[in-house]
């Protein structure tokens, strides 16, 4: 019905940068936000960063200041710069989209994950 497809993740040193990228496609009216959530080893999954198709953006307290959520609304694509990485952003970042579809309004999706590793 809608895929998300994430790319981008790996390993990456502290202090270093990483950006992703995700992809939407399939069976889409119009996406209603775009965004960032990230799950790390024994932690629940958590927001990291969210855009509207308005603009409006929301981050989590832990990556403002080093993470920027951007999208290209004409591609279905969202990304996010992360600057400054520390070890505590290691986790499986989730490409997460609210999308109406051709049949329903409003639904969640989300991509299979990309993991960040930030280590020396």
């Amino acid at each position: 019905q809608v895929q998300l497809v994430e790319s981008g993740g790996g390993l990456v040193q502290p202090g270093g940068s990483l950006r992703l990228t995700c992809a939407a496609s399939g069976s889409i009216f119009n996406i209603q936000a775009m965004g960032w959530y990230r799950q790390a080893p024994g932690n629940e999954r958590e927001l990291a960063a969210v855009m509207t198709t308005g603009g409006s953006t929301k981050y989590a307290d832990s990556v403002k200041d080093r993470f920027t959520v951007s999208r290209d609304n004409a591609k279905n694509m969202v990304y996010l710069q992360m600057t400054r990485l520390k070890p505590e952003d290691t986790a499986v970042y989730y490409c997460y989209g609210l999308i109406a579809t051709m049949t329903h309004y409003g639904m969640n999706f989300w991509g299979n994950g990309t993991l960040v590793t930030v280590s020396s």
